[in-house]
Protein backbone atom coordinates (compact mmCIF):
# COMPACT_ATOMS: atom_id res chain seq x y z
CA UNK A 1 0.00 0.00 0.00
CA UNK A 2 0.90 3.52 -0.91
CA UNK A 3 1.14 5.59 1.95
CA UNK A 4 0.87 8.94 -0.25
CA UNK A 5 -1.46 7.65 -2.55
CA UNK A 6 -3.98 6.33 0.59
CA UNK A 7 -3.89 9.60 2.32
CA UNK A 8 -4.59 11.85 -0.79
CA UNK A 9 -7.89 9.75 -1.93
CA UNK A 10 -9.18 9.32 1.61
CA UNK A 11 -8.24 13.94 2.15
CA UNK A 12 -6.12 13.50 4.98
CA UNK A 13 -3.48 15.86 3.35
CA UNK A 14 -3.29 19.12 3.64
CA UNK A 15 0.90 19.99 3.29
CA UNK A 16 3.58 18.02 2.35
CA UNK A 17 7.15 18.72 1.91
CA UNK A 18 8.91 18.55 -1.03
CA UNK A 19 10.69 14.63 -1.42
CA UNK A 20 8.57 12.82 1.73
CA UNK A 21 7.24 10.69 -1.18
CA UNK A 22 11.07 9.67 -2.62
CA UNK A 23 12.25 9.19 1.03
CA UNK A 24 8.80 6.91 1.95
CA UNK A 25 9.75 4.87 -1.32
CA UNK A 26 12.81 4.30 -0.31
CA UNK A 27 11.87 1.81 2.30
CA UNK A 28 10.47 1.44 5.95
CA UNK A 29 10.67 4.80 7.10
CA UNK A 30 9.87 5.64 11.18
CA UNK A 31 7.47 8.53 11.27
CA UNK A 32 6.21 10.28 15.05
CA UNK A 33 2.90 12.11 15.72
CA UNK A 34 2.88 14.11 18.82
CA UNK A 35 -0.20 13.57 21.39
CA UNK A 36 -0.59 15.91 24.36
CA UNK A 37 -1.38 13.91 27.25
CA UNK A 38 -3.63 16.57 29.50
CA UNK A 39 -6.25 13.77 29.86
CA UNK A 40 -6.36 10.18 30.46
CA UNK A 41 -7.85 9.78 27.24
CA UNK A 42 -7.93 10.39 23.71
CA UNK A 43 -11.17 12.05 22.26
CA UNK A 44 -12.50 11.76 18.70
CA UNK A 45 -10.51 15.40 17.36
CA UNK A 46 -7.27 13.17 18.09
CA UNK A 47 -8.67 10.69 15.74
CA UNK A 48 -7.43 11.98 12.43
CA UNK A 49 -3.73 11.48 13.56
CA UNK A 50 -4.02 8.57 14.70
CA UNK A 51 -5.62 6.63 11.69
CA UNK A 52 -2.67 8.59 9.92
CA UNK A 53 -0.31 6.02 11.71
CA UNK A 54 -2.67 3.49 11.38
CA UNK A 55 -2.24 3.91 7.56
CA UNK A 56 1.35 4.72 8.29
CA UNK A 57 1.84 1.09 9.44
CA UNK A 58 -0.42 -0.85 7.15
CA UNK A 59 2.27 0.36 4.58
CA UNK A 60 4.56 -1.19 6.14
CA UNK A 61 6.48 1.90 8.01
CA UNK A 62 7.31 2.28 11.45
CA UNK A 63 4.96 4.59 13.51
CA UNK A 64 6.37 6.76 16.71
CA UNK A 65 3.43 7.48 19.18
CA UNK A 66 4.90 10.69 20.98
CA UNK A 67 3.40 11.51 24.62
CA UNK A 68 4.26 14.51 24.98
CA UNK A 69 4.89 14.70 29.02
CA UNK A 70 7.61 17.11 28.51
CA UNK A 71 5.30 19.51 26.08
CA UNK A 72 2.23 18.85 27.76
CA UNK A 73 3.54 20.34 31.03
CA UNK A 74 3.77 24.00 28.63
CA UNK A 75 1.14 23.78 26.43
CA UNK A 76 0.95 23.91 22.64
CA UNK A 77 -0.30 27.86 22.44
CA UNK A 78 -1.20 26.86 18.63
CA UNK A 79 -5.03 27.35 18.35
CA UNK A 80 -5.21 28.19 21.78
CA UNK A 81 -6.36 31.87 22.98
CA UNK A 82 -5.15 31.76 26.56
CA UNK A 83 -2.60 29.42 28.39
CA UNK A 84 -3.61 26.17 30.08
CA UNK A 85 -3.04 25.02 33.39
CA UNK A 86 -0.07 22.85 33.76
CA UNK A 87 0.16 19.59 34.70
CA UNK A 88 2.39 17.26 37.45
CA UNK A 89 4.65 14.07 36.86
CA UNK A 90 2.28 11.91 38.27
CA UNK A 91 -0.96 12.91 36.17
CA UNK A 92 1.29 13.05 32.84
CA UNK A 93 2.54 9.23 33.34
CA UNK A 94 -1.32 8.06 33.90
CA UNK A 95 -2.52 9.88 31.27
CA UNK A 96 0.48 8.03 28.90
CA UNK A 97 -0.57 4.30 30.34
CA UNK A 98 -4.35 5.55 29.43
CA UNK A 99 -3.89 6.74 25.74
CA UNK A 100 -1.28 3.45 25.00
CA UNK A 101 -4.33 1.49 26.03
CA UNK A 102 -6.22 3.79 23.61
CA UNK A 103 -3.61 3.47 20.71
CA UNK A 104 -3.00 0.27 20.98
CA UNK A 105 -6.61 -0.57 19.69
CA UNK A 106 -5.26 1.02 16.61
CA UNK A 107 -1.56 0.66 16.19
CA UNK A 108 0.57 -2.89 16.63
CA UNK A 109 2.89 -2.38 19.62
CA UNK A 110 3.55 -6.18 20.35
CA UNK A 111 4.34 -8.34 17.75
CA UNK A 112 8.15 -8.89 16.28
CA UNK A 113 7.16 -7.09 13.20
CA UNK A 114 9.75 -5.10 12.20
CA UNK A 115 7.17 -2.09 11.84
CA UNK A 116 5.84 -2.37 15.35
CA UNK A 117 5.00 1.08 16.56
CA UNK A 118 6.90 2.81 19.48
CA UNK A 119 5.41 4.90 22.40
CA UNK A 120 7.95 7.35 23.55
CA UNK A 121 7.38 10.38 25.99
CA UNK A 122 9.56 13.33 25.46
CA UNK A 123 9.41 13.63 28.96
CA UNK A 124 12.20 10.99 29.18
CA UNK A 125 15.05 13.47 27.51
CA UNK A 126 14.02 16.56 28.39
CA UNK A 127 14.54 16.06 32.08
CA UNK A 128 17.87 16.28 33.06
CA UNK A 129 18.39 18.76 29.92
CA UNK A 130 19.27 21.63 31.98
CA UNK A 131 17.81 24.97 31.21
CA UNK A 132 21.41 26.76 30.61
CA UNK A 133 22.33 23.57 28.50
CA UNK A 134 19.44 23.49 26.27
CA UNK A 135 19.15 27.32 25.35
CA UNK A 136 22.93 27.13 24.42
CA UNK A 137 22.93 23.81 22.53
CA UNK A 138 19.17 24.55 20.79
CA UNK A 139 18.14 28.13 21.48
CA UNK A 140 20.89 29.82 19.34
CA UNK A 141 20.09 27.80 16.12
CA UNK A 142 16.90 29.43 15.73
CA UNK A 143 16.32 33.26 15.27
CA UNK A 144 13.43 35.05 17.20
CA UNK A 145 12.44 36.34 13.81
CA UNK A 146 12.21 32.84 12.38
CA UNK A 147 10.09 32.17 15.88
CA UNK A 148 7.94 35.27 15.52
CA UNK A 149 6.76 34.44 11.95
CA UNK A 150 5.03 31.49 12.91
CA UNK A 151 1.40 31.90 12.65
CA UNK A 152 0.74 30.25 16.25
CA UNK A 153 2.83 32.67 18.08
CA UNK A 154 1.46 35.69 15.59
CA UNK A 155 -2.17 35.05 16.40
CA UNK A 156 -1.44 34.66 20.16
CA UNK A 157 0.27 38.41 19.66
CA UNK A 158 -2.48 39.74 18.02
CA UNK A 159 -5.00 38.11 20.32
CA UNK A 160 -7.98 40.45 21.16
CA UNK A 161 -7.45 38.96 24.62
CA UNK A 162 -4.32 41.30 25.14
CA UNK A 163 -2.83 38.85 27.52
CA UNK A 164 -0.30 38.05 24.85
CA UNK A 165 2.53 35.40 25.23
CA UNK A 166 4.43 33.77 28.39
CA UNK A 167 8.14 32.98 27.71
CA UNK A 168 7.23 29.66 28.66
CA UNK A 169 4.50 29.38 25.19
CA UNK A 170 7.07 31.04 23.57
CA UNK A 171 9.46 28.34 23.90
CA UNK A 172 6.79 25.11 22.62
CA UNK A 173 8.07 25.38 19.21
CA UNK A 174 11.69 24.93 20.55
CA UNK A 175 11.19 22.11 22.77
CA UNK A 176 8.84 20.09 19.63
CA UNK A 177 11.38 21.08 17.25
CA UNK A 178 13.74 19.34 19.41
CA UNK A 179 11.75 16.19 19.98
CA UNK A 180 12.14 15.71 15.93
CA UNK A 181 15.76 16.40 16.73
CA UNK A 182 16.16 13.86 19.16
CA UNK A 183 13.92 11.19 17.40
CA UNK A 184 16.02 11.33 14.11
CA UNK A 185 19.29 10.43 15.95
CA UNK A 186 17.64 7.97 18.39
CA UNK A 187 15.19 6.51 16.40
CA UNK A 188 15.93 6.99 12.97
CA UNK A 189 12.71 9.30 12.76
CA UNK A 190 12.50 10.97 9.22
CA UNK A 191 9.12 12.12 9.42
CA UNK A 192 6.37 13.97 11.70
CA UNK A 193 3.49 13.46 10.99
CA UNK A 194 0.25 16.43 12.74
CA UNK A 195 -2.73 18.56 12.06
CA UNK A 196 -2.61 21.47 9.88
CA UNK A 197 -2.19 23.80 12.93
CA UNK A 198 1.39 22.23 14.21
CA UNK A 199 2.71 23.10 10.44
CA UNK A 200 5.12 25.69 12.12
CA UNK A 201 6.29 23.45 15.20
CA UNK A 202 6.87 20.60 12.75
CA UNK A 203 9.15 22.76 10.27
CA UNK A 204 11.04 24.21 13.23
CA UNK A 205 11.99 20.53 13.97
CA UNK A 206 13.23 19.93 10.33
CA UNK A 207 14.89 23.53 10.41
CA UNK A 208 17.16 22.41 13.24
CA UNK A 209 17.40 19.01 12.07
CA UNK A 210 19.31 21.39 8.93
CA UNK A 211 21.06 23.96 11.60
CA UNK A 212 22.49 21.18 14.06
CA UNK A 213 22.88 18.00 11.98
CA UNK A 214 23.84 19.14 8.87
CA UNK A 215 20.84 16.78 7.40
CA UNK A 216 18.04 17.67 4.65
CA UNK A 217 16.21 14.36 4.67
CA UNK A 218 13.61 15.19 7.43
CA UNK A 219 9.85 15.75 6.26
CA UNK A 220 6.84 16.52 7.51
CA UNK A 221 3.39 15.79 6.27
CA UNK A 222 -0.14 17.34 8.03
CA UNK A 223 -3.60 16.57 7.02
CA UNK A 224 -6.63 18.96 7.14
CA UNK A 225 -8.18 20.34 10.23
CA UNK A 226 -11.96 18.13 10.40
CA UNK A 227 -14.74 20.52 9.94
CA UNK A 228 -18.60 19.94 9.44
CA UNK A 229 -20.58 20.60 6.54
CA UNK A 230 -22.46 23.05 8.28
CA UNK A 231 -19.17 24.92 9.26
CA UNK A 232 -19.81 23.90 13.00
CA UNK A 233 -16.35 22.28 14.83
CA UNK A 234 -15.92 18.61 14.93
CA UNK A 235 -16.56 16.34 17.39
CA UNK A 236 -18.12 18.72 19.93
CA UNK A 237 -21.33 18.37 21.18
CA UNK A 238 -23.68 20.02 23.86
CA UNK A 239 -22.12 17.45 26.59
CA UNK A 240 -18.74 18.62 25.46
CA UNK A 241 -15.76 16.19 23.55
CA UNK A 242 -16.73 12.55 22.51
CA UNK A 243 -14.02 10.76 24.42
CA UNK A 244 -12.75 7.03 23.35
CA UNK A 245 -13.09 6.13 27.04
CA UNK A 246 -16.27 4.43 27.54
CA UNK A 247 -16.78 5.63 31.18
CA UNK A 248 -16.26 9.75 29.67
CA UNK A 249 -18.22 8.65 26.80
CA UNK A 250 -20.66 5.72 26.62
CA UNK A 251 -20.54 3.36 23.79
CA UNK A 252 -24.01 3.84 23.15
CA UNK A 253 -23.45 7.39 22.75
CA UNK A 254 -20.51 7.04 20.92
CA UNK A 255 -21.99 5.06 18.11
CA UNK A 256 -24.68 7.79 17.96
CA UNK A 257 -22.76 10.34 17.40
CA UNK A 258 -21.68 8.76 14.35
CA UNK A 259 -25.33 7.36 13.31
CA UNK A 260 -26.08 11.01 13.72
CA UNK A 261 -24.02 12.24 11.15
CA UNK A 262 -25.03 14.64 8.15
CA UNK A 263 -24.78 12.66 4.85
CA UNK A 264 -22.07 15.22 3.00
CA UNK A 265 -20.10 14.30 6.94
CA UNK A 266 -20.91 10.63 6.63
CA UNK A 267 -19.42 10.54 3.00
CA UNK A 268 -16.20 12.00 4.15
CA UNK A 269 -15.53 10.72 7.62
CA UNK A 270 -16.07 7.42 6.08
CA UNK A 271 -12.68 7.94 4.25
CA UNK A 272 -10.70 9.62 7.16
CA UNK A 273 -11.83 7.04 9.92
CA UNK A 274 -12.11 3.60 8.71
CA UNK A 275 -9.82 1.38 7.07
CA UNK A 276 -12.88 0.34 4.21
CA UNK A 277 -11.28 -0.01 0.97
CA UNK A 278 -11.58 2.91 -2.15
CA UNK A 279 -14.51 0.45 -3.56
CA UNK A 280 -16.61 -0.45 -0.47
CA UNK A 281 -16.58 2.79 0.35
CA UNK A 282 -17.63 4.05 -3.26
CA UNK A 283 -20.49 1.25 -3.25
CA UNK A 284 -22.16 2.65 0.10
CA UNK A 285 -22.11 5.96 -1.28
CA UNK A 286 -23.78 5.08 -4.41
CA UNK A 287 -26.42 2.76 -2.25
CA UNK A 288 -26.72 6.17 -0.32
CA UNK A 289 -27.59 8.40 -3.09
CA UNK A 290 -30.41 5.79 -4.25
CA UNK A 291 -31.88 5.17 -0.90
CA UNK A 292 -30.54 8.15 1.70
CA UNK A 293 -33.41 7.50 4.14
CA UNK A 294 -31.78 3.71 4.88
CA UNK A 295 -28.26 5.86 5.49
CA UNK A 296 -26.17 2.92 4.72
CA UNK A 297 -23.21 5.34 5.02
CA UNK A 298 -23.56 6.30 8.71
CA UNK A 299 -24.80 2.84 9.84
CA UNK A 300 -21.01 1.44 8.16
CA UNK A 301 -19.44 4.68 9.76
CA UNK A 302 -20.82 3.68 13.00
CA UNK A 303 -20.11 0.58 13.09
CA UNK A 304 -16.62 0.13 12.05
CA UNK A 305 -15.17 3.46 14.41
CA UNK A 306 -17.13 1.68 17.14
CA UNK A 307 -15.83 -1.52 16.84
CA UNK A 308 -12.53 -0.61 16.19
CA UNK A 309 -12.49 1.86 19.92
CA UNK A 310 -14.71 -0.40 21.87
CA UNK A 311 -14.38 -3.92 20.46
CA UNK A 312 -17.28 -6.30 18.75
CA UNK A 313 -19.62 -6.94 22.07
CA UNK A 314 -20.02 -3.07 22.94
CA UNK A 315 -20.67 -2.39 19.26
CA UNK A 316 -23.83 -5.22 19.71
CA UNK A 317 -25.02 -3.58 22.85
CA UNK A 318 -24.95 -0.10 21.23
CA UNK A 319 -26.96 -1.20 18.01
CA UNK A 320 -29.16 -3.18 20.43
CA UNK A 321 -29.86 0.04 22.66
CA UNK A 322 -30.33 2.04 19.72
CA UNK A 323 -33.20 0.03 18.70
CA UNK A 324 -34.99 0.01 22.05
CA UNK A 325 -37.30 2.47 20.95
CA UNK A 326 -38.74 0.64 18.14
CA UNK A 327 -37.67 -2.92 18.79
CA UNK A 328 -40.23 -5.87 19.54
CA UNK A 329 -37.86 -7.32 21.68
CA UNK A 330 -36.99 -3.74 23.27
CA UNK A 331 -38.37 -5.48 26.95
CA UNK A 332 -35.52 -8.32 26.61
CA UNK A 333 -32.66 -6.06 25.83
CA UNK A 334 -33.65 -3.06 28.40
CA UNK A 335 -33.50 -5.72 30.95
CA UNK A 336 -29.90 -6.33 29.57
CA UNK A 337 -28.21 -3.33 29.39
CA UNK A 338 -26.04 -1.43 31.86
CA UNK A 339 -27.31 1.24 34.02
CA UNK A 340 -25.21 4.26 31.89
CA UNK A 341 -26.33 3.00 28.59
CA UNK A 342 -30.03 3.13 29.71
CA UNK A 343 -29.79 6.27 31.29
CA UNK A 344 -27.98 7.34 27.79
CA UNK A 345 -30.88 6.03 25.90
CA UNK A 346 -33.50 7.98 27.66
CA UNK A 347 -31.31 10.90 28.56
CA UNK A 348 -33.86 14.20 29.19
CA UNK A 349 -36.99 12.13 29.80
CA UNK A 350 -38.88 13.27 32.64
CA UNK A 351 -38.02 11.58 36.31
CA UNK A 352 -39.42 10.92 39.18
CA UNK A 353 -38.25 9.77 42.77
CA UNK A 354 -40.20 7.04 44.50
CA UNK A 355 -39.43 5.12 47.46
CA UNK A 356 -38.60 1.12 47.13
CA UNK A 357 -41.21 0.75 50.25
CA UNK A 358 -44.35 1.25 47.06
CA UNK A 359 -42.97 -1.23 45.44
CA UNK A 360 -43.52 -3.93 48.16
CA UNK A 361 -46.40 -5.86 46.10
CA UNK A 362 -49.65 -4.08 47.13
CA UNK A 363 -49.34 -0.41 45.51
CA UNK A 364 -51.33 -0.28 42.55
CA UNK A 365 -49.72 1.07 39.46
CA UNK A 366 -52.88 3.08 39.02
CA UNK A 367 -51.61 4.93 42.57
CA UNK A 368 -48.47 5.11 41.60
CA UNK A 369 -48.64 6.91 38.62
CA UNK A 370 -50.28 9.36 39.48
CA UNK A 371 -49.77 9.99 43.35
CA UNK A 372 -45.93 8.76 43.77
CA UNK A 373 -45.08 9.63 40.56
CA UNK A 374 -46.99 12.15 38.49
CA UNK A 375 -47.10 10.53 34.80
CA UNK A 376 -51.16 10.84 34.52
CA UNK A 377 -52.85 14.12 35.54
CA UNK A 378 -55.56 11.54 37.26
CA UNK A 379 -56.77 8.26 37.97
CA UNK A 380 -59.50 8.33 35.30
CA UNK A 381 -56.98 9.42 32.82
CA UNK A 382 -54.91 6.45 33.67
CA UNK A 383 -57.47 3.75 33.70
CA UNK A 384 -58.91 5.14 30.44
CA UNK A 385 -55.29 4.92 28.75
CA UNK A 386 -54.67 1.55 30.17
CA UNK A 387 -57.66 0.67 28.21
CA UNK A 388 -56.87 1.79 25.01
CA UNK A 389 -53.66 0.01 25.47
CA UNK A 390 -51.49 3.14 25.89
CA UNK A 391 -49.07 2.18 28.99
CA UNK A 392 -46.41 0.33 29.03
CA UNK A 393 -43.66 -0.41 31.86
CA UNK A 394 -40.27 -1.22 30.66
CA UNK A 395 -41.54 -1.87 26.94
CA UNK A 396 -44.61 -4.45 28.16
CA UNK A 397 -48.37 -3.79 27.48
CA UNK A 398 -50.21 -3.01 30.88
CA UNK A 399 -53.66 -4.59 30.79
CA UNK A 400 -54.67 -3.94 34.33
CA UNK A 401 -54.28 -1.01 35.89
CA UNK A 402 -54.97 -2.21 39.46
CA UNK A 403 -51.87 -4.67 38.48
CA UNK A 404 -49.70 -3.98 41.81
CA UNK A 405 -45.93 -2.60 41.80
CA UNK A 406 -43.41 -4.93 42.77
CA UNK A 407 -39.13 -4.72 43.23
CA UNK A 408 -38.91 -7.27 39.80
CA UNK A 409 -40.23 -4.34 37.94
CA UNK A 410 -36.94 -2.35 38.42
CA UNK A 411 -34.37 -2.42 35.85
CA UNK A 412 -30.72 -2.25 37.03
CA UNK A 413 -32.06 -2.52 40.76
CA UNK A 414 -33.60 1.31 40.81
CA UNK A 415 -35.22 2.29 37.30
CA UNK A 416 -38.91 1.44 36.43
CA UNK A 417 -39.48 2.78 32.20
CA UNK A 418 -43.09 4.32 31.94
CA UNK A 419 -44.20 4.72 28.23
CA UNK A 420 -47.62 6.52 28.07
CA UNK A 421 -48.60 6.26 24.15
CA UNK A 422 -46.44 6.26 21.69
CA UNK A 423 -43.86 8.75 22.40
CA UNK A 424 -43.56 9.64 26.09
CA UNK A 425 -41.12 8.18 28.12
CA UNK A 426 -40.71 9.02 32.33
CA UNK A 427 -38.14 6.90 34.32
CA UNK A 428 -38.84 5.94 37.73
CA UNK A 429 -36.43 5.90 40.13
CA UNK A 430 -36.59 3.87 43.30
CA UNK A 431 -34.64 5.10 46.54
Amino acid sequence: MDFIEELTWRGMIHQMMPGTDEQLKKGMTAAYLGIDPTADSLHIGHLVGVMMLKHFQRSGHKPIALVGGATGMIGDPSMKSQERKLLDVETLRHNQEAIKNQLAKFLDFDSDAPNAAILVNNYDWMKDYTFLDFIRDVGKNLTVNYMMAKDSVKKRLSGESGEGMSFTEFSYQLLQGYDFLHLYEAEGCRLQLGGSDQWGNITTGTELIRRMLGKDDAFAITCPLITKADGGKFGKTESGNVWLDPARTSPYKFYQFWLNVSDADAEKYIKIFTVLTREEIESLVAQQAENPGARPLQKRLAEEITRMVHGEKELESAIEASQILFSNHAAETLRKIDEATLLAVFEGVPTFEISRSLLNGETKLVDLLTDAAQVFPSKGEMRKMTQQGALSINKEKVADPYAVATEEMLLNGKYILVQRGKKNYYLLIAR
